[in-house]
């Protein structure tokens, strides 16, 4: 009955029942939430925080910025179900906010774009500048071990350095990025090395070119730092994931290097091993191993997980 009681007290607010829906589409900035609503800065946090102190929201700190998601699912769901079997017409503020948190992802999509196609040709060598790649390269092949790769998707290929690793291991590859400039250098580097058994694709790492249960394995390296709903990239690579097959992550911890927002199009300040498996959790995905890299400006973490339906032990941390 308490929870009952914080939650629906917390919800007596038209503002705050609209920040709730906007979560479920995305997790968002303060900002973000401000630009959305048309509200203050401070009038939304102080909504954000009414709902997080019911348990429906949660903030996380990322060098300056604030992200709000969904609180706890065992108190946000039965509240999500209550709201959609009370559902009907959509209201005018319900369609203003539709429209204006696509406006919020396209500027999001917009910036990482001009910033991709701006940089492309000196991509090696900012992933160079973080942390000893030779270093990462290995944990990987390590992580993956020798297992065959039937099919294998390097989600967010960039120059295709993934692919060259790891598509010579695989019967095929297939590396998919949104930018056209990236692939064009993916393009080359992949002919010089004749890998004929890969292949590229501009695509959406939202979105991918694959059936269900197509690949038994996927790869995210230094992509999800980029990314606007890192939890919803990590349920689409589940998603073309037969039962079984491994994702492979490589990105950072968390940081405070706020700079890198600015100077190399960053969105997010690392990840957490909560985040991660949370969202392992989320996606079907049983985690498998985690493994910690130092040594560089940033550290490392290494995450694998395999698509629940098999006998899996307990993760491992190194």
């Amino acid at each position: 009955m308490k929870i009952a009681l914080e939650s629906f007290r917390a919800l007596a607010d038209s503002t705050r029942l609209r920040i709730l829906a906007l979560l479920r589409s995305m997790e968002l900035s303060v900002g973000e939430l401000a630009q959305v609503l048309g509200q203050s800065q401070p009038r939304v946090s102080r909504h954000v925080k009414i709902l997080c102190d019911a348990g429906l929201a949660e903030r996380r700190k990322e060098g300056s910025w604030v992200f709000v998601a969904l609180g706890d699912p065992v108190r946000v769901a039965p509240v999500l179900a209550a709201l959609d079997a009370w559902g009907g017409q959509e209201d005018h503020w319900t369609v203003a906010d539709t429209a204006r948190l696509a406006a919020v992802r396209a500027d999001r999509a917009a910036a990482a774009a001009e910033w991709f196609e701006g940089h492309a040709g000196e991509w090696d060598a900012i992933r160079s500048m973080h942390v000893a790649e030779e270093q990462v390269e290995a944990a990987m092949a390590t992580a993956l071990g020798e297992t065959p790769i039937e099919r294998l998707i390097d989600i967010g290929t960039g120059t295709g350095r993934m692919l060259e690793l790891f598509a010579p291991r695989a019967a095929s590859a297939l590396g998919i990025d949104r930018s056209s400039e990236m692939l064009r250098l993916a393009r080359a580097k992949l002919s010089e090395r004749g890998l004929a058994n890969a292949e590229l694709r501009q695509a959406d790492l939202y979105a991918l070119p694959m059936a269900d249960d197509e690949a038994d394995a996927a790869i995210l390296h230094h992509v999800l730092h980029f990314a606007q709903q890192p939890g919803a990239a990590i349920r689409e690579a589940a998603r073309v994931l037969r039962t079984g097959g491994r994702l492979l992550i490589a990105d950072f911890a968390p940081h405070d290097r706020e700079e890198l927002r600015s100077r190399e199009g960053h969105v997010r300040l690392g990840f957490s091993d909560e985040q991660m498996l949370g969202w392992f959790e989320a996606a079907g995905m049983a985690p498998v191993k985690t493994e910690t890299l130092q040594g560089g400006a940033l550290t490392v973490k290494l995450w694998l997980a395999r698509k629940a339906g098999e006998a899996l032990g307990k993760v491992k941390a190194a």
